[in-house]
């Protein structure tokens, strides 16, 4: 099943995004087998990242969110909030 996962950054945590990135896309590159579509969200193209979108093909919501659970980013504290629709 398809799932959207709509994520939005603590902005006090920006440092972490820095910090975090290779292993995030590490992380990614691990799960490309059902994270088809990943990417940083902006309020305009030339501003700085404000959250994330992924689209993950799995079997069901409980999949999706042990997925993003073990992202670098959420585990270093970077999301402030998750949204996943199905």
């Amino acid at each position: 099943m398809l799932y959207a996962i709509l994520f939005v950054d603590d902005p006090a945590k920006r440092s972490v995004r820095e910090a975090q990135m290779k292993s995030h896309l590490e992380f990614l590159a691990r799960h490309n087998d059902v994270i088809l579509a990943a990417g940083s969200l902006r309020e305009d193209a030339s501003g700085n990242p404000t959250g994330g979108l992924w689209i993950v093909d799995v079997p069901d919501r409980a999949v999706a969110e042990a997925l993003y659970l073990a992202d670098p980013f959420r585990t270093e504290g970077l999301r402030s909030s998750v949204e996943i629709r199905h």
